[in-house]
């Protein structure tokens, strides 16, 4: 077993090198082969960029000189555009000089020919001043007066004249007087007769300020009256101060300036301190008060009636409609009335109680404008009602709550009788305040379309109107020419018992701080 192991060994010891040596002279040969084939293919490769690359340089040469040629032609191009640029220019300027040129000889002319014109006309006026001089010369010989004595003559003949116009002017103002006081007698009887009609005046005209104590009321006038003039020029209300006790008594025919002015008093008595500066800042704050409330009323009508979405201008308008009367009515309540009566017929009637009540609360909107805006009440309480999106039913009962326009809705109808029967019932309305009122707002709109007016109020029951005017429009000597312009119109324009008392003030201030 031994002899034949070790036989074995001995050929495997010999066999592996030799194995061993041909497997990698086999390889090796394998190697060469692959590393010849990988070189030829890398020459191949390289030779192949080489014509790639020689192909993109010649196109890049070719592209590069086709751009150059491109940019070239650009480059004349505009350098021809612009030599015919430059060309044209040139000629424009010569032309434009050869019109100069030509201008400047027809100036030459005509300022000679001026020069010509301008000799004869000074001896034309040396002519004239020797005619004129001639003429008066012979105006003196034939009157057989000097230019002296005709002055004289003619002073004494307007003197004579202002003379007559004077007595004939006072023997006016006395029969006007006698007419006066006639009219005052009976209207003294009518009073003493119609009582019940003096506290509706009252309610209506003044309101009345309770005062803590009668030493107050000095304080109020201020020194030489200049709180006083103060707060009635800026609310254009008149404050009588009388022997009432402990009371101050606001007489004006604007609900509303009469409220702002009784807000500004009662806050500057509880304040303490009244002057002209205090008062401004107090009539400032009650008219934002005043702007509050009307808000606050507009929105308590809309909850009395129980109408909601209603716009809130519209709102604002109708709280503003409680500083507005109609013949001695008031215009809130009036709508309130007329919306729960038009509510009531339609549930009657079976309609649609809501829009009756929302056209009767809005069929007198345009009130509250009426003053402001040229037109009827009826067409800017419809105009109004477009503007802020109310149904076609509401605006066609605006519109023909007066039977200006047809109804076209029942709703509409209703409205009218609602109305009628709010304004006909004993007590609602009187005539003459309505007409009263009406003649204080014509008379304030009359002073206010003058040019330099700032504002205007009607005072002393329309008696006098105080006007203020803007100090850089109007001069003091254009404050005579516009009082008697406003006076002439004033009597063309209006019908009124007695005079008018026409105040131009003209007011200049400086303020200044002190840091």
């Amino acid at each position: 077993m031994t002899e034949i192991i070790i036989p074995v060994l001995i050929t495997l010891v010999i066999a592996c090198p030799i194995t061993w040596f041909a497997s990698a002279k086999y390889r090796k040969g394998v190697y060469e082969k692959k590393i010849g084939s990988a070189e030829d293919r890398s020459r191949e490769i390289i030779d192949e960029a080489l014509k790639v690359a020689e192909n993109k340089k010649r196109e890049a040469l070719l592209e590069a000189k086709e751009e150059n040629l491109k940019t070239k032609n650009e480059l004349e191009k505009e350098s021809r555009e612009r030599r015919a640029e430059l060309q044209r220019m040139e000629r424009r300027l010569q032309n434009k000089e050869e019109t100069l040129d030509r201008k400047m000889d027809s100036l030459e002319k005509r300022e000679s020919g001026y020069a010509a014109k301008e000799e004869a006309l000074n001896k034309k006026l040396a002519q004239t001043d020797e005619l004129l001089e001639k003429e008066k010369m012979e105006l003196e010989r034939i009157s057989g007066f000097t230019s002296e004595q005709a002055k004289t003559y003619l002073l004494q003949t307007v003197e004579e004249d202002v003379k007559h116009d004077t007595a004939k002017m006072i023997k006016e103002m006395e029969n006007r007087a006698k007419e006066e006081a006639a009219k005052k007698a009976r209207e003294y009887v009518v009073t003493a007769i119609q009582k019940c009609s003096a506290d509706h005046v009252a309610e209506t005209t003044i309101s009345v300020v309770q005062l803590p104590g009668d030493e107050m009321k000095g304080r109020i006038i201020g020194r030489e009256g200049r709180n006083i003039r103060t707060l009635e020029t800026l609310t254009g209300v008149d404050l009588i101060i009388d022997d009432t006790p402990e009371a101050v008594i606001l007489s004006g025919f604007d609900p509303m300036r009469r409220e702002i002015a009784k807000i500004a008093l009662e806050k500057l008595i509880l304040d303490g301190r009244i002057h002209p500066a205090r008062i401004e800042e107090m009539v400032e704050k009650a008219q934002k008060e005043v702007e509050t409330m009307i808000r606050e009323d507009g929105e308590a009508a809309t909850l009395e009636v129980g109408i909601h979405g209603i716009h809130p201008e519209l709102v604002r308008l109708l709280g503003k409609m409680r500083f507005r009367t109609s013949y001695g009515q008031n215009a809130l309540k009036h709508s309130i009335e007329v919306a729960h009566l038009a509510g009531l017929l339609a549930g009657e009637m079976g309609l649609d109680v809501r829009m009756a009540k929302r056209a009767g609360l809005l069929h007198d909107i345009g009130k509250s404008l009426d003053h402001e805006i040229e037109g009827s009440h009826i067409q800017i309480g419809a105009d109004l009602c477009r503007k802020y999106k109310e149904s076609p039913i509401v605006i066609n009962a605006v519109e023909s709550h007066h039977g200006d326009v047809e109804p076209t809705s029942l709703i509409a109808c209703l409205v009218q009788a609602a109305d009628t029967i709010s304004a006909a019932r004993p007590g609602a309305r009187r005539e003459t305040l309505e007409t009263y009122t009406n003649r204080l707002k014509q008379l304030e709109e009359i002073t206010n379309s003058f040019k330099g007016v700032d504002k205007s109020f009607a005072i002393q029951a329309g008696r006098e109107v105080r006007i203020m005017v803007v100090p850089e429009q109007v001069s003091d000597d254009d404050m005579v020419i516009m009082a008697r312009d406003i006076a002439k119109r004033i009597e063309s324009e209006l019908d009124y018992p007695g005079q008018i008392k026409v105040n131009v003030i003209r007011e200049s201030r400086a303020s200044e701080y002190a840091k």
